[in-house]
């Protein structure tokens, strides 16, 4: 049968003699347009940021004057530093509930149906979740619009992906583990600490990290419980639609963002799934 192209069971490795060869140049060169249509934008949006006339759409004539302009502006630091905080409150917050939540899912006699309700909200559009939350915020639970009226709705649209992360990890483990963790007398939290801990690791970070930058790029749902508060996207979304001169400071600003948090993430995941190879 090798000879017809089928793949050998239980052989991963020999996968692909199972496709066809045009289908592989498909997915090859299909896979190149994909990462080309991905990073082509971020990079043209660099090359953009360092043009003297950047809404010309097209680079040239390289300078860093908007650059300039963008440190001797101070009126985007206190919309940065909103979203940081609410930015790191809500990755930590994400990453404690995901994990406590997600290893109970799997025990559950039907898990799917509770994962489903918590996945259902990804599909809710921004405005109609944001007006919901506006509602809830003000008449139900009182509160006024401004930090904390933002903190729950990026807590609400973060969650569900958080969530997903760590059910990852944990539908996968082995709780034959942490039966023989109690078998030798070890508590409950010394289990969890010494088990479970190092094995999630991956999926706790990686959900932090995605609580994030849900946060801190979220901007339809800011927009209805803002209130006087500004975030990054929010103040970005305002200059861009009021004032056409600030748009060259925005790309600015939006390539420093790139520049520093694509690195960092890199570098994060690289940690982790050296960690994991070296296991």
């Amino acid at each position: 049968m090798q000879g017809q192209g089928t793949s050998i069971p239980g052989n991963p490795g020999r996968l692909g003699l199972s496709y066809a060869p045009i289908w592989r140049q498909l997915g090859k060169w299909g896979g190149f347009a994909m990462l080309a249509l991905i990073y082509f934008p971020l990079i043209w949006l660099i090359l953009l940021s360092i043009s003297r006339n950047p809404l010309g759409g097209i680079p040239g004539t390289f300078s860093l004057e908007h650059y300039r302009a963008l440190f001797a502006n101070s009126a985007w630091h206190g919309p940065m530093l909103a979203s940081l905080g609410i930015g790191l409150g809500i990755g930590l917050i994400c990453a404690v509930c995901a994990v406590i939540v997600g290893r109970a899912l799997p025990t559950l006699h039907n898990p799917g149906r509770v994962i489903f309700l918590f996945v259902i909200p990804l599909f809710v559009p921004g405005m109609s979740m944001g007006a919901a939350l506006f509602i809830m915020a003000r008449a139900a639970l009182g509160l006024k619009l401004g930090f904390w009226s933002v903190a729950l709705g990026h807590f609400v649209w973060a969650f569900p992906f958080a969530l997903l992360i760590v059910l990852v990890v944990t539908i996968r483990f082995d709780q034959r583990l942490v039966e023989a963790g109690r078998d030798l007398g070890a508590s409950n939290w010394r289990v969890f600490w010494d088990i479970e801990f190092p094995i999630l690791l991956p999926g706790i970070v990686s959900a932090a990290l995605f609580g994030f930058l849900m946060s801190f790029n979220e901007l339809m749902r800011s927009i209805f419980l803002r209130g006087t508060v500004e975030t990054m996207p929010v103040w970005s979304w305002i200059q861009a639609a009021a004032q056409q001169s600030q748009v060259p400071i925005i790309f600015s600003l939006a390539s420093l963002v790139l520049l520093i948090t694509l690195p960092l993430l890199c570098g994060v995941f690289w940690m982790l799934f050296a960690r994991e190879s070296r296991e």
